[in-house]
């Protein structure tokens, strides 16, 4: 079996090199003549997999390593009879570790106190409603948006506009359809509360960008938290200038994340091939750099909640990186937003984090559990 597979996904060999031969291209260069051979095509969510790529070709499979499909034309794989896998849920824990370390930031800059403020989250996936539980978990108020749950389910949902009306925050966390596409458009965003912050995380196409940099420009109150962008690799420049904090589609980018999102379409592939599964992500998982830490029962809170999470990952550094990356021609800056993403430095994720309690301290304990620690 012949295997293309995007160059950007980890463990290729320890996972697929048993079945067949591996051609490993950069994501945006995956093309139809690179599969006349291939029967299995693995991707990222750079390469757009449709009609036009795998029409005469032999892929009989398509896995995803990322939780998102909008990349993928599923009508087509279906005509097709061409199988396919995502990975739900690989970089939901990474995302979370992205929006805590986002919040600590922006309550550091504008001197709030982060459970005073009302949070709104859009889209409760599996990124999103992992997300609730974290911050209900902390004791924070949270309000929830998601139409097709809520249609589906009934339950605790709230619809966009008390989102807007309500939230001193609201975090994207919707995937990308004909019915999210420009979610917040314009009007939407004008509705924004003094002072709000909006963090996206999920698709760049869901915010209107070039109404979020008029609004930017004109509203100072307002900060943005954006990992993505409408036409990447490219970015609106200006928009991310006026961003708190700017990164280059990451925010999932914890080893752990991508590592998992591997072993999941590992896992499918062996299910649609009838392949045994020979190995397990256990053995292949690498060992925390940071191993346990200790906190006393008169740690303040709020310090607590910093150390632990930026103990594992901070976006300031990220944000850095990109910002250095917005120079030159756009040409250039395609090209380094690729490659931040291509040679992102290794991650790992909260709850892999073990925390050692000395004496008794109720609030500490919720807080630790809230995170997803393990405690000691």
């Amino acid at each position: 079996m012949r295997i293309v597979a995007d160059e950007n996904i980890p463990l290729l060999d320890e996972f697929f090199a048993g079945f067949g031969e591996i051609q490993r291209l950069p994501g945006r260069a995956i093309d139809h003549a690179a599969l006349a051979n291939a029967e299995l095509l693995l991707v990222r969510s750079v390469t757009r997999v449709d009609r036009a790529l795998l029409q005469g070709s032999p892929v009989r499979f398509v896995g995803t390593c990322t939780i998102g499909t909008d990349h993928l034309d599923l009508d087509y794989f279906q005509q097709a009879g061409i199988g396919w896998a995502s990975a739900p849920g690989c970089n939901a824990r990474g995302v979370v570790d992205y929006v805590l370390g986002s919040l600590l930031v922006l309550a550091e800059q504008q001197g709030v106190a982060l459970p005073t403020r009302t949070y709104g989250v859009v889209g409760a996936g599996q990124v999103g409603a992992r997300l609730v539980e974290v911050l209900r978990g902390l004791g924070w108020r949270v309000l929830v948006c998601d139409p097709p749950r809520q249609a589906a389910e009934g339950g605790d949902f709230v619809g966009l506009e008390q989102l807007l009306a309500e939230c001193d925050v609201l975090s994207l966390h919707t995937p990308l359809d004909r019915t999210t596409h420009h979610l917040l458009d314009a009007a939407r965003l004008a509705r924004l509360k003094p002072g709000a912050w909006l963090i996206n995380a999920s698709r760049g196409a869901v915010v209107d960008n070039a109404a979020l940099r008029e609004l930017l420009g004109c509203r100072g109150d307002l900060q943005a938290v954006l990992d993505v962008w409408e036409g990447e690799p490219q970015v609106d420049v200006d928009l991310a200038g006026l961003c708190r904090i700017a990164t280059p589609h990451i925010a999932g980018y914890s080893l752990d994340g991508k590592l998992r999102g591997t072993a999941q379409i590992y896992q499918a592939a062996c299910r649609y091939f009838g392949w045994a599964e020979a190995v397990s992500l256990d053995e292949l998982m690498p060992a925390p750099w940071l191993d346990e830490l200790g906190l006393d029962a008169s740690a303040e809170p709020a310090w607590a909640l910093a150390t632990l999470c930026r103990a594992v990952y901070d976006p300031r550094r990220d944000d850095a990186d990109f910002r250095r990356s917005l120079q030159g021609d756009a040409a250039s800056r395609r090209a380094a937003f690729d490659g931040l993403r291509k040679h992102y430095p290794m991650r790992r994720e909260i709850d892999g984090l073990r925390v050692h309690m000395q004496g008794e301290a109720p609030r500490l304990l919720q807080l630790v559990r809230a995170l997803g620690a393990t405690l000691r």
